[in-house]
């Protein structure tokens, strides 16, 4: 009897998931464990590649003793990751060699200057389709070549190995020293700053001119390959013989798990960062205005491309509210809190942490509130807070109305705040679109689940998938022009003054 479910691995910035799936889409069971949050110094952020790992197998494990599903019924397993976290280990032993550098890490900030300075910046844009910036992995890489001792020596002997998050569970699930699988997709080497987006290559100029070692790197793969990257042992968290063949980056999968298959079609995932893709179909669209131009998904058939507005930091102001300040228990608490008043009382926060990422790429900018008088009190912080998110997510989208010409006729939503009923309506309010979540709010490791279906033959091609996606609610505007336009100018006022504030 052949497989009938599908299963992916989501590992994100703050924790894993394992979600198995059936041909309609429909969760049948999942288990989620965070992991920890290493900040050896301001700016940098860590996590523990071995701890990912560990993480990851238990929640393999416990999601099958839980629903009673074998291993025989799972046609193929997907891998979906944060992007941008670099990973260097033993090729012999498996080892990781330092800590995992997080993609909101910003000690790398003296190399992209160092590069910018040296008028590299057309080049990588050309080639790579990204600025230079701390965000991406390429610099970090570097960075661990040139700081952790024994490592430029092991990277030239061919026995350290790189890898995104993605290519560090593949290899580890396909069998590590014995015989992983040194892989990624063609959407997690499009973050590297290393990768040609034409020839979708490693570009050999790029390596050079950061100094990375081509044999350190994983072979680049469609993110649905029916070939397959590998299968898991029988030792395994998994057990043995199921396909690993699906792989895609986090924000790539979630638009691939939102169907957005068409020219035009653009998602916006809520999640620690905010992170909205829109389909420019076969054509990578350089852009004019602070976006990314990225690979949307690789298939046997050809790669489709997407413009990308990345912002560092959303879910994680939230988060910042309940650990830094107190004034949070619960991210759930802050619908009730923010409906508590009008507005936020004049106050605007901009949540720059790690600098500003799209539309602005300001890696010196800092984190401001601004506006406050005696009259503002905690709601109104909190509110700031959602209507943070909701103003960074409109800067990306007029971004991409100026590069693609393309009005969007509605925003589909997916990720964890997406709950908020109250932060998707001010959403809708703030964007002038009417903002559609779709019946499975965890889209992202549906996207990996379908990639690997896909490569499997569980579904037989996108129409199929299409046919999955039904909407849970759509919320419409109702701030009228003016409201939106006068809260808009007093966010762009408290952008200018969070710029240029490091040295």
């Amino acid at each position: 009897m052949p497989a009938k479910y599908v299963a992916a691995v989501d590992q994100g910035t703050t924790g894993t998931r394992f979600m198995i799936f059936n041909r309609q889409g429909q969760v049948l069971a999942s288990l989620y464990e965070e992991h920890q949050q290493i900040y050896p110094q301001p700016g940098w952020v860590e996590h523990d590649a071995r701890e990912i790992w560990a993480t990851t197998q238990r929640v393999i494990s416990g999601t099958l003793a839980q629903s009673g599903i074998t291993p025989a019924d799972i046609a193929g397993i997907g891998i979906t990751n944060q992007r941008e976290t670099a990973i260097a280990w033993e090729a012999k032993t498996g080892k990781p060699l330092y800590n995992a550098i997080v993609w909101q890490d910003t000690r790398t900030r003296d190399i992209c200057q160092r590069l910018q300075a040296d008028g590299l910046e057309v080049t990588f844009r050309d080639r790579a389709g990204l600025p230079i910036a701390t965000y991406f992995s390429g610099p970090k890489i570097k960075w661990m070549l040139d700081h952790v001792p024994g490592l430029r020596q092991m990277a030239d002997r061919g026995e350290a190995l790189f890898g995104n998050v993605d290519t560090w569970l593949i290899w580890n699930l396909t069998g590590g020293p014995q015989g992983g699988a040194h892989v990624t997709d063609v959407t997690n080497a499009s973050r590297t700053m290393l990768m040609d987006l034409h020839t979708l290559d490693w570009d050999l100029e790029l390596l050079d001119v950061l100094g990375i070692p081509r044999h350190m790197l994983p072979q680049i793969r469609p993110s649905s390959d029916p070939a397959h990257y590998g299968y898991t042992l029988a030792d395994g968290p998994l057990g043995g013989s199921v396909p690993v063949c699906g792989d895609l980056g986090d924000q790539q999968a979630a638009l691939f798990g939102q169907t957005c298959y068409s020219l035009g079609e653009a998602k916006n995932t809520y999640g620690t960062g905010c992170f909205m893709l829109l389909n420019t179909g076969s054509q990578a669209v350089p852009s004019q205005n602070g976006l990314l131009t990225t690979v949307a998904y690789g298939l046997p058939g050809g790669t489709t491309y997407a413009l990308e507005g990345s912002v560092a930091v959303t879910g994680a102001a939230v988060q910042w509210l309940r650990d830094n300040l107190g004034l949070i228990q619960d991210a759930a608490e802050t619908e009730a809190i923010a409906q508590s008043v009008e507005d936020a009382g004049g106050t605007y926060f901009v949540p720059a942490f790690s600098g500003l990422f799209a539309p602005y790429w300001d890696m010196d900018a800092r984190g401001v509130i601004v506006g406050l008088t005696r009259y503002v009190r905690k709601a109104h912080l909190v509110r700031a807070t959602l209507e943070a998110i909701c103003y960074q997510t409109r800067d990306v989208l007029e971004a991409m109305r100026s590069d693609s010409g393309i009005e969007l006729s509605a925003l589909k939503v997916d990720g964890g705040a997406t709950v908020n009923n109250f932060l998707m309506q001010l959403q809708a309010d703030v964007v002038g679109v009417p903002v559609v979540r779709p019946t499975i709010h965890e889209t992202t490791a549906l996207g990996a689940a379908y990639a690997a279906g896909l490569a499997t033959g569980v579904w037989s091609g996108l129409d199929e998938l299409r046919a999955n996606w039904g909407i849970d609610h759509e919320f419409t505007p109702e701030w009228g022009a003016a409201r939106r336009a006068e809260g808009y100018r007093g966010w762009k006022k408290a952008i200018e003054r969070t710029r240029g504030w490091a040295e």
